[in-house]
């Protein structure tokens, strides 16, 4: 064997175990970004419907709930029942919240307008979560479908439909997403409120490992993407959110942000040029406090924000059912 064959063969021998150890290290980075990133950290909820009835005097009346996803897990949520035949809706919180975020606009939206209301948490989301990992928006679509399905099956105490035909969502960042490409596909959505929207889950992926590792790289936040793909084996769908308003038709949509949405301020922004009738598209993207930083906010800036998607719903929702 030549010389120069042999050394080449000693100096591969060498670097195997190297090159070995560093395909090691970058597997098992991988599979800690996303193991880490799938499930956001979890505390106690802010407040439950049992503990908001102890602070107020409104007798609130909101059940626990649980219904199955379309791909058999179970999902869970508030359910705050409203009049007979009235509009339902659907609050969806973003990644790294959960349910009890938006109980207070929940609540303030029931007793106001009288619609049946449901909270649900997201997938990995909440106190000892059903399903434990998240989807940053992708899979929770298709649990916004099932969230609506099982409204549309409410039964009211004489046996007839609880919700009627008009259903609106509200969601955050991931939540927002998932409502977006809920509302796709199912043509009983006639109201939708975002805010801080994510151009597609990658984005909140990225955000979600930034928030791990406190490093914004891109080596990083590509590891996390393939991991991701493989994880959920096909099932991830990363559609941008502009292909996805671009099918909305008519829809009644209002569109929130403000310097609390980061780079999402610019997301909704440019959102806004992507639906097919603008003239049912309402953009607020000034705000001072928006869904990503209300637990921030004074009572006067909540209240305000909350009065704005109230208003919404109640406007658009009514008007949709109207003779």
């Amino acid at each position: 064997m030549p010389p120069r064959r042999r050394t080449g063969r000693k100096a591969f021998a060498a670097l195997l175990p190297v090159l070995l150890l560093l395909v090691v290290a970058v597997v098992g980075l991988t599979a800690w970004l996303v193991y880490s990133a799938t499930r956001p950290s979890r505390r106690a909820y802010l407040v439950t419907p049992e503990k908001f009835a102890t602070l107020s005097d409104r007798g609130l009346k909101a059940t626990e709930e649980s219904w199955q996803n379309r791909d058999g897990t179970r999902a869970r949520g508030w359910l705050l029942r409203g009049a007979e035949g009235s509009p339902g809706v659907i609050l969806y919180h973003r990644y790294g919240a959960d349910r009890s975020w938006l109980l207070n606009l929940g609540v303030k939206l029931s007793e106001t307008t009288n619609m049946t209301v449901l909270l649900p948490d997201l997938r990995g989301h909440g106190e000892n979560p059903p399903v434990s990992a998240s989807a940053f928006g992708a899979t929770e679509a298709e649990d916004a479908l099932a969230a609506c399905d099982y409204l549309r099956g409410l039964k009211s105490p004489q046996g007839r439909a609880l919700v009627g035909e008009a259903l609106g969502l509200y969601g955050v960042e991931a939540g927002a997403y998932a409502a977006l490409a809920a509302a796709v596909q199912d043509k009983s959505v006639r109201a939708l409120a975002l805010d801080s929207v994510p151009d597609n889950p990658d984005e909140v992926l990225a955000g979600a490992v930034k928030d791990r590792t406190g490093l914004d790289n891109v080596v990083l936040r590509a590891l996390a993407r393939l991991g991701t793909r493989v994880y959920y084996s096909g099932r991830f769908k990363n559609t941008a959110a502009c292909t996805l308003a671009e099918s909305l038709g008519d829809r009644q949509v209002l569109l929130l942000a403000g310097e609390g949405s980061g780079s999402l301020r610019q997301n909704t922004e440019t959102l806004a040029n992507c639906f097919p009738s603008r003239s049912n598209v309402e953009a607020h993207t000034d705000l001072p406090f928006t869904g990503n930083t209300l637990a921030a906010a004074s009572p006067e800036q909540d209240e305000a924000y909350d009065r704005r998607l109230i208003d919404f719903f109640d406007r658009t929702l009514r008007k949709t059912t109207a003779p």
